[in-house]
Formats: C-alpha cells, sequence, structure tokens
C-alpha cells in the first residue's frame, strides 16, 4: 500500500507508507485515487443516483466463525455502509459503502474498535506481514513446546508413583519448577487468546477464544494455588502438564490453518500481483524509457522481455515469442504469439523479446476482471457456512453454560476436579472444526478449480452444482468455436472453383464477419492470391452480405455480391438468378456469389465442433447427468451438431425466452439444471439456471450472470467442475459428521470427568485440524482427464485459428 509517496520528511526524502500511524495510513485511502486500488464502482438499486463502490479487504487477528459475524456487525452499524460479507477461511471481506455518506477510514476504524484490523486486499506488505504472523507464531509453539516437554519431564514421576513414595518436598519442588515453567506459557504463548478474550469482555461478546482463555486462566490458577497452598482446597493436584500441553496443541493447530490461510491468500496474492512494476514504453522518438506500470496507456507500445508478465492486454506489433497463460486461462502449453496476436495482462512472455501495442489497461483487463471474480469467490458465503455462523455465538454460550452448571455439580465432592471438568467443557466442545468445515473445503476447491482455468463466481454454486442432473448447452460459441470449415464449392458453367474462392476473398477481405474470415482463412491456406483482384465501392450491409465493384487483373469490372441467398439473387437480379436460386440449398450453412449475370458460386460451410464436445458429452451421461441442446440456429444445423457430440435432445430455432420457457419446464419436472452458454445472448436463461457456465474465451467476465466463467477453450472443464464439486460435498459432509461425531462424544466424557484438561485440548486441535487437512485434498490439480479417467492426449495444442476475439452473435450474419 504505497500510498504516501506526496508525503515527505523534514530532510525531503519521501515517507514510506508503512512508517506511519495506522490510523494516517488509512486517512491516506480517503483519496479516490488511493481506494480505486482496492475498490471498483458497484450500480446501486435502480433509481438511486448516489455513488457506491465495492471494497476487498483482509482482516487481521480472525479465527472463526465469529469472528465474521462480529466484524459484519461493527460494519453494519457505520453509516454509509451498505452492504459487508467476510469470509471465516480466508480472512477476506467484502464492503459496499457509498462515497459521500462515509470513507474507508471510517469504517476501518469501526473494524478496529471491535478488535480486527482490516488492510486493502492488494496491499503490497501483506506478504511480508503473513511472513512476520508465521514466524511469531513459530515463536509461540517452539516456546509451548520447550516448556511442555519440561514440565512433562517434572510430571511424569508422580504418574508411575504411588501416593507417598515422593519425598513430600521433592513433590513440592517439582510443582514450582513447573509453575516457573508456566509463566512464558501464559505471558507469551497464550497472548493471542487473552488479547481476544479481554476483548469479548469489553464489548460483551463472545468468540472462540473466551471459553479456551477461561480455561487456560482456571487451569493455572488452580494450579498456582495448589503449588503455594499444598494443603489447601486445590492442593490435591496440579495440572501444569495440562496447561502446557493444551497451549502447545492449540498453537499447533491455529498454526496449520494459517499455513492453509496463507496458501489460498498467497495463490490469490501471486494472481494479484502478477504484473510487473515497471515496464519499458517507447517514447514519441522511437527511444525507450522505463515507466512504471501505471503510467502505461492504451495505444502505447512497451517491450517485453523473456521472463517478464505483459502488463496489459495488447496485440503484438514486433516479434514472435511463446506466451504462459495457464494461470488466466487453465492451459498449460505454452501459446504462439506472433505478429498480430493478442496477448494478455499477467501472462508470461516465455522466449524472445517483443513489442506489443495496449489495447487495454487497469480494471478494463481481463486480468483485472479475473481478480475480481477471485476476490468475489474469497469473500462468499455458502448456506451451510451461513448456518455456522448464525449458530456460533448461541452454541458458545451454550458452552459456557454447560460448564458452569457441570463445574456447580462437582463442586461439593472436589472443588479442584470440578473446575478441572469445567475446562475440559471449555476446551472439547470448542466449535472451531464446524466453522471450518464447509468453507475451508469450499475454497481450496475453488482454488483448485481456478488452476484449471473455472473461475468459482459464487461459492454457493459448488453446492448446487454438485446436485446437477441435467446439463443444457447452447450450440454456437460454446460447443462450436467461432470458426466455419469450408466443405464444397459449387459454380456455375465457366467458373472454376480457384476463381470463385480468390473472387470471394478479394470481396471478404475487410469483412470482420466470421464466415468471411474462413473465406479468407482457406484462400491464403489454398494459395488463392485475391490481392489480384481490385476492389472499389466496397459496402457491407449488415446480416445480409457484401457488395462491391470487383475489377480482375486484365481490368474488367463488375458489380459482385457475397452473402445470402435473398442479398445475392433477389427480385432486382438477372432472371438467370431463379437457375442458381436452389444451388447451395439444403441444409448445409451456406454464403453465395453473384454478378449482373446471375449466381456465379457457392460456399458450403459446417461448424468447427470443439474437439473435446463428445468426450465432454461421454463423461456427463457417464456421471448420470441428461444433456440436451437449445440453439438458436435453424433446426437442421443443431440436429448436426447435436449428432455429432453425441446429444440425443436436441432443439433448434430458440429464442432466449424459448430456451428460458425449456429449462423452466425441466426445473418444474424436479430437474435441477446447469446452462453452458457463451454469456452473450444467453443472459436469461444463465440466469435461470440453477446454476450456470458462461464459456469462451471472450466472455464480458464482469458483467456475466453466470456462477462458473471458464476462461480456456476446453469443454472438459465442465465435467471436471461436476466432478469437483461432488466430491467438495463429499468432503463437507465428512468434515461436519466428524465434528459432529467428536462433539457428541467429547461433551459427556468431559462432563462425566473421564477426560483431562490436555486431552479435551488435543482433540480439539485434531479435530480442527483433521479438518483442514481433509479439505487440503481438493487443493490438488491433477489434470483434468486424471479426474474423468479420459485417455490423456499429450498432443502439442495450437491456438485457434483466429483474427477477433469477438464471438458470433457480436457480428452480422453474412451466410444462410
Amino acid at each position: 500500500m504505497e500510498t504516501a509517496a506526496a508525503l515527505n520528511s523534514p530532510q525531503g526524502e519521501p515517507v514510506r507508507a508503512e512508517w506511519l500511524p495506522q490510523a494516517q495510513r488509512w486517512e491516506l485511502l480517503d483519496e479516490p485515487d488511493e481506494w480505486m486500488e482496492f475498490s471498483r464502482r458497484v450500480q446501486g438499486p435502480e433509481g438511486d443516483a448516489r455513488v457506491c463502490w465495492e471494497s476487498t479487504v483482509v482482516f487481521d487477528g480472525m479465527h472463526c466463525a465469529a469472528c465474521a459475524v462480529t466484524i459484519e456487525d461493527a460494519l453494519r452499524a457505520t453509516p454509509g455502509v451498505r452492504s459487508v460479507e467476510v469470509g471465516a477461511a480466508s480472512h477476506r471481506g467484502r464492503v459496499v459503502w457509498e462515497e459521500g455518506a462515509t470513507r474507508p477510514s471510517t469504517w476501518m476504524q469501526a473494524a478496529l474498535k471491535v478488535g480486527y484490523r482490516p488492510l486493502p486486499a492488494h496491499d503490497a506488505f501483506a506478504a511480508e506481514r503473513r511472513v512476520h504472523e508465521t514466524r511469531t507464531m513459530m515463536w509461540r509453539l517452539g516456546v509451548a513446546c520447550l516448556c511442555m516437554m519440561q514440565v512433562m519431564m517434572y510430571a511424569t514421576p508422580a504418574y508411575f508413583t504411588a501416593p507417598g513414595e515422593i519425598e513430600p518436598d521433592i513433590v513440592h519442588l517439582l510443582r514450582w519448577a513447573s509453575w516457573v515453567l508456566s509463566i512464558p506459557v501464559m505471558l507469551f504463548c497464550c497472548q493471542p487468546f487473552f488479547r481476544n478474550a479481554l476483548l469479548d469482555l469489553k464489548l460483551r461478546r463472545v468468540s472462540m477464544d473466551l471459553p479456551v482463555s477461561l480455561g487456560m486462566v482456571i487451569t493455572f490458577v488452580v494450579s498456582t494455588l495448589g503449588t503455594f497452598e499444598p494443603t489447601g482446597v486445590f492442593g490435591r493436584e496440579v495440572f501444569f502438564d495440562s496447561l502446557t500441553m493444551f497451549v502447545f496443541f492449540l498453537l499447533t493447530g491455529r498454526w496449520f490453518e494459517l499455513r492453509l490461510r496463507d496458501r489460498t491468500a498467497g495463490a490469490l496474492e501471486n494472481l494479484m500481483h502478477r504484473l510487473p512494476e515497471s515496464v519499458e514504453r517507447q517514447r514519441a522518438d522511437g527511444t525507450w524509457e522505463r515507466v512504471a506500470a501505471r503510467r502505461v496507456r492504451v495505444g502505447d507500445v512497451v517491450r517485453v522481455l523473456p521472463g517478464q508478465a505483459f502488463p496489459a492486454d495488447g496485440m503484438v506489433c514486433k516479434g514472435e515469442t511463446t506466451a504462459d497463460e495457464a494461470l488466466l486461462t487453465g492451459e498449460s502449453t505454452p501459446l504462439a504469439r506472433g505478429l498480430g496476436s493478442k496477448v494478455i495482462a499477467g501472462s508470461h512472455n516465455l522466449t524472445s523479446v517483443v513489442e506489443v501495442q495496449v489495447l487495454h489497461v487497469g480494471s478494463q483487463t481481463r486480468y483485472a476482471q479475473i481478480v475480481r471474480l477471485m476476490e468475489a469467490a474469497s469473500t462468499s458465503k455458502p448456506r451451510i457456512a451461513q448456518l455456522a455462523d448464525r449458530l456460533a455465538k448461541p452454541f458458545l454460550m451454550l458452552v459456557l453454560l454447560a460448564a458452569g452448571l457441570a463445574c456447580a455439580w462437582w463442586w461439593p465432592s472436589d472443588p479442584g476436579h470440578a473446575l478441572m471438568i469445567a475446562v475440559a467443557i471449555l476446551i472439547v466442545t470448542c466449535p472451531c472444526a464446524l466453522s471450518l468445515a464447509t468453507p475451508a473445503a469450499m475454497l481450496a476447491s475453488a482454488g483448485s478449480l481456478a488452476k484449471r482455468g473455472v473461475l468459482v463466481r459464487r461459492l454457493q454454486a459448488l453446492e448446487v452444482l454438485a446436485s446437477v442432473d441435467t446439463v443444457v448447452f447452447d450450440k454456437t460459441g460454446t460447443l462450436t468455436r467461432d470458426a466455419f470449415i469450408l466443405e464444397r464449392i459449387r459454380t456455375r458453367p465457366g467458373v472454376t472453383s480457384e476463381e470463385a474462392l480468390s473472387m470471394g476473398a478479394a470481396l471478404a477481405r475487410d469483412s470482420l464477419h466470421p464466415v468471411s474470415r474462413a473465406l479468407v482463412a482457406q484462400a491464403d491456406r489454398s494459395g488463392m492470391v485475391s490481392e489480384a483482384w481490385l476492389v472499389r465501392e466496397s459496402r457491407e450491409v449488415p446480416g445480409q452480405g457484401v457488395m462491391a465493384e470487383l475489377g480482375s487483373p486484365d481490368n474488367v469490372w463488375r458489380h459482385v455480391r457475397l452473402g445470402s441467398q435473398a442479398f445475392c439473387m433477389g427480385p432486382d437480379w438477372s432472371s438467370n438468378a431463379a437457375a442458381g436460386a436452389d444451388i447451395g440449398a439444403g441444409e448445409a450453412l451456406s454464403s453465395h456469389l453473384s454478378d449482373a449475370t446471375g449466381w456465379l458460386a457457392s460456399f458450403e460451410w459446417r461448424e468447427d465442433l470443439r474437439e473435446d464436445a463428445a468426450q465432454t458429452v461421454a463423461a456427463l451421461k457417464a456421471q448420470g447427468i441428461k444433456v440436451h441442446l437449445l440453439s438458436g440456429d435453424r433446426p437442421q444445423a443443431a440436429a448436426r451438431v447435436g449428432q455429432l457430440a453425441g446429444i440425443d435432445d436436441v432443439r433448434g430455432g430458440c429464442s432466449p425466452s424459448d430456451k428460458l420457457n425449456a429449462m423452466q419446464q425441466a426445473q418444474q419436472a424436479g430437474a435441477v439444471v446447469a446452462m453452458v452458454g457463451d454469456g452473450l445472448n444467453d443472459g436469461p436463461v444463465l440466469a435461470g439456471a440453477n446454476v450456470s457456465f458462461a464459456f469462451g474465451r471472450s466472455v464480458p467476465l464482469a458483467q456475466a450472470q453466470s456462477d462458473f466463467v471458464v476462461l480456456g477453450e476446453r469443454l472438459l472443464s465442465i465435467p471436471a467442475a461436476v466432478h469437483r464439486a461432488r466430491r467438495t460435498m463429499r468432503i463437507v459432509k465428512q468434515n461436519l459428521a466428524w465434528a459432529a461425531a467428536y462433539n457428541a462424544v467429547g461433551i459427556p466424557l468431559a462432563v462425566m470427568g473421564w477426560m483431562p484438561a490436555w486431552l479435551a485440548g488435543l482433540g480439539m486441535a485434531a479435530s480442527s485440524l483433521l479438518v483442514v487437512l481433509n479439505a487440503l485434498r481438493l487443493s490438488a490439480t491433477a489434470p483434468l482427464e486424471r479426474d474423468l479417467e479420459i485417455p490423456l492426449d499429450r498432443s502439442p495444442k495450437q491456438p485457434p485459428d483466429r483474427t477477433r476475439d469477438e464471438p458470433l452473435a457480436h457480428l452480422p450474419s453474412l451466410g444462410a
């Protein structure tokens, strides 16, 4: 968070933001240029002209679901804050606030007052703080471990000897030694627990640190009284070994949780901080200057060296290289990027120096859109996690009540034993495992899917996806690519296929329509010299075709049209057009070429089915899922694609409302539907599905209505996501079952006095650790084929043949 560049020390040297007091650093964030670094403007309610911002922050000091609820309550009570959502597992929060009614420093101080320090999610020093936090935790853990082992050595004789075998003076000496070794544990190792517990008492709230701290204090006080007064009411036994052991176990569990959180946060930060800090930019005179990456603007030309990340979305204007887009698209194979190729901000240049003309910067890049989606996923809460959050505080109140009642019940027989039973109940019932069971598993799964090129926009969607029994595909741009393959050329007598292809390519060369691009590409592959034809007065009629004056190499000019049948052979054309009116007609997608004398040629096309479409459909069927195809294209074209992909239920000629109605009928019949579309004209049906995927690299990520966004080109990501969602819910259920079983067994044992405090601490730490490690299994990123048991295709991958990234739906219809 380098926000203090404008400030200077008395010696005139710049002051770094991290040197300033925390409150002053937050005041710096009240400048719009600063809060925009970790915030984005959001649309308010319809008819509301007030400006709102969505800020992503990280909260230091969180440990449980009760902490998340406390922060949310404090921020919601701040005037100007519209909504708050805090993730207990990720420690990230999303705060929507109104400009003019509040400022970042205001709601940040509200969070600090309840004991949690908020930090901008894009803070450049977050990694340094995590390292410091980890080192401090390791010191606490090391001191607790050392003291625990020494105290256990002093306590061992009491376990292996009968009463009276050891001299009372020796017993007293061992107790004093244990007491001395327990002091650093209480003053240093237990500090995080005590600090949060004192804040709980001050604010009259309950979090998981309160019962834990009460257990530690009670154990230490009872054992201290037994040490100072061996003949007193608490002198029969001391529990310093139990105290040091469960402190060590609790710190061990916290350390493992911290490592998992750092692993998740580090992966997100690795994505957020992939952009270089500086870049070489070309001056007007052709020389190069090094500037901050933030100063790069659209139209600038930058030079990117091998091993560096591209600073913005752009187009290669000089040089050839290969780019690693694995983290952004899930495509593990480096892709060739030559003259005119698009490159993505955050991807890495691998082989050679290239010059890139900048097309998009800042929040307009695909990189920034991906980061926003990952941030939203890290702060969203599944329904199960929301239930755990709501139950956390009432559950802790019941824990305190149960401990008090158990202590009162046992007090008449043995006050010291009664207090230790209360301690065991306070420790063993701490619901850390319950609060971590769902978010830890879902965050690990979302991170794994992101590495495969599938972004999870809402964690709740994983729960729904696990129960999906029907998948509906769109056709164009989803099952097929936005490209066409020339299948056949028909010509009138006297016109060769080569001549027709070169004439058509000459007309199509300035058109952006996919059919035009495919025609030009086919001519280039065939070696046709379309530039030999002269073109003048070219005009494209949206939805119909292209017309122009075409001059032959021998300077003979004629009026030529390329496009649909109606456009090329309308009633105003020669009667010879009627002779060719049925040429190329039928089920195939066709475009036509004609001149003033009538029909010249027809080009028959077929859509380019994605190479893994059939595998994807087979994998979904193997998972017990019904597959349907709903398309707005002609029924014959939709049926042909469905047959190639292996889909039996196909409907063509569907408008967006038709698709929505068909899906709603299936939902009313009890189906749980996942919709897979290109995210452009499928907005209503994507929003209406139980869960939805926006497929395609050119999807406007920030505006997609989908729950998942597939960044790469592989349809196999769909069944892989279903497989991962089902596995995630299995692990969530395992975690919840373990947490419930552990409490069902541990609480009665503690109440009956059969569970000592050290065993309660071990059980609590082991329970949390087991939940975290079980969730960690989901973070593995095996290849899609290994998950789905599909034979691995190791052939080299080539990027799709495209000259533009715009999908078909953005362009006018030229054929058919």
